[in-house]
C-alpha cells in the first residue's frame, strides 16, 4: 500500500517567522503533535512540535510570544513521498525515533503519516506497534 493511501491530507502548517505561541495554539486547536514548518512558497523547513516547544521555550524560560517557529523548530526532519510503500515509511519512522512524518511531493507538503493512521487502519497495526515499541524503548534508554 501507497503513503498516498494512509496519509491525513489535511494539513495545518506554520511560517518559520511566525510565533512559538501560535504555533501552541494551533497544535491544541487542531489536537495535533506536529506541525510542518513551510515558507511562503509551501516548501518544508522544518516542523515544531510540542516537545520542541517544552524543550526549546518553556524549559528555557524563553517568552513564546517572543520566539519564532524557526528559532524551535527541528531542521532536516525526514520525510516520506506519497508513492512510498507503508511499510518503508514505518521503517523509516523507527530508524528517525519519530511517530510522524510529512508527506512531500516536489519539497512542498501535502499530507502527513503518523504510527496513528498506521494502527487505526488495522492492516498496519503490528508494524505500528512495533515501531512505537522501538521509539518507546528509545526515550525510556535516555533518547529523545
Amino acid at each position: 500500500m501507497k503513503v498516498r493511501e494512509m496519509m491525513n491530507a489535511s494539513v495545518v502548517s506554520i511560517t518559520p517567522e511566525e510565533s512559538v505561541a501560535l504555533a501552541a495554539r494551533l497544535l491544541s486547536r487542531h489536537n495535533v503533535g506536529v506541525l510542518p514548518v513551510c515558507d511562503d512558497s509551501g516548501t518544508l523547513r522544518g516542523v515544531i512540535t510540542d516537545r520542541d516547544i517544552v524543550l526549546r521555550c518553556v524549559a528555557a524560560e524563553e517568552q513564546a510570544d517572543q520566539m519564532l517557529a524557526k528559532d524551535v523548530m527541528t531542521r532536516g526532519c525526514a520525510t516520506v513521498s506519497p508513492e512510498d510503500d507503508v511499510r518503508e515509511a514505518t521503517r523509516l519512522m523507527t530508524a528517525r525515533q519519530v511517530r510522524r512524518l510529512p508527506v512531500t511531493e516536489g519539497g512542498k507538503v501535502i499530507g502527513m503519516l503518523s504510527l496513528g493512521d498506521l494502527a487505526r487502519s488495522h492492516r498496519y497495526d503490528m508494524e505500528a506497534s512495533k515501531a512505537l515499541s522501538e521509539i518507546s524503548d528509545h526515550v525510556r534508554k535516555g533518547g529523545v
